[in-house]
């Protein structure tokens, strides 16, 4: 077939979708090569992720990437009708790549907040992480976080949950990370550490049983969302339709268990 013969049944059976896209009769997920997505590489979902952010997004013992993230991104393509390709990139560097047109989209538990909104679109929530206190499993003295007064932390201090932490009267014990605040609370040395909740629920799921549990919630929970450039209207509009019929289909909830043994998604 010639390439003139070629582009004219592409351009025919570009015409026929747009009409039953007009006629109302469309599914609610479109699918197709994603050109009024404004896509990287059109029939491509392109997917920065790190690749190092176990369990969101991480290799394997057999080298392929994998985890909760990689996994809620490969479903939306799929719903798309799209081939998805993740682009490893490193946090530092991964916004610069998304305004500088690397990507498509970032999938990597990028929370959503007033600074990010003012210069990036995000897709629904598919991540709903609140805070928490997280104690030796048959400490009852803590219940809210006014109840840390007086107590001792275990904290990274360069994370937002120091601050909270002495915000609300504990004494902070400075550690590296999530492995040694767990250790010394294991010890018996610190009395809580404060972290989000997926962070103790991988550890739980991957550890267990552990000895500890969650003592407090915080009310307002961090929401983590797929980024996007603000001229990608359509493409959330897509994957916002993808999620809510991954959601209702349960496959939300089914990655969310493999991974945390819970359902975070909601």
């Amino acid at each position: 077939m010639s390439r003139r013969i070629t582009a004219l049944v592409l351009t025919a059976a570009a015409a026929l979708a747009l009409t039953a896209c007009s006629s109302g009769s469309a599914d609610p997920v479109p699918s197709g090569d994603g050109d009024d997505y404004g896509l990287v590489t059109p029939g491509t979902l392109t997917v920065a992720t790190e690749g190092t952010y176990r369990p969101f997004s991480f290799h394997d013992e057999s080298g392929e990437l994998v985890g909760f993230d990689v996994e809620i991104a490969e479903a939306v393509a799929e719903k798309l009708d799209l081939e998805v390709v993740f682009q490893e990139t490193q946090w530092d560097a991964i916004f610069a790549g998304l305004d500088a047109g690397r990507f498509d989209v970032i999938g990597n538990q990028v929370s959503i907040n007033p600074e990010r909104e003012e210069k990036y679109l995000f897709s629904e929530p598919y991540t709903v992480s609140p805070g928490v206190i997280v104690v030796a499993e048959d400490d009852d003295s803590i219940k809210s976080f006014e109840d840390l007064a007086g107590k001792t932390t275990a904290q990274s201090l360069t994370s937002n949950w120091y601050q909270l932490a002495e915000e609300s009267g504990a004494t902070v014990e400075a550690v590296e990370g999530w492995a040694q605040a767990v250790a010394l609370l294991q010890q018996g040395r610190v009395d809580a550490t404060v972290n989000d909740s997926l962070t103790f629920l991988d550890y739980e799921k991957s550890e267990g049983p552990t000895g500890l549990k969650i003592a407090v919630e915080t009310d307002e929970p961090s929401l983590s969302a797929f980024a996007f450039t603000k001229d990608k209207e359509a493409l959330v509009e897509a994957i916002d339709g993808a999620l809510a019929e991954l959601r209702e289909e349960g496959v939300l909830a089914e990655i969310s268990e493999k991974y945390f043994g819970a359902d975070v998604t909601q």
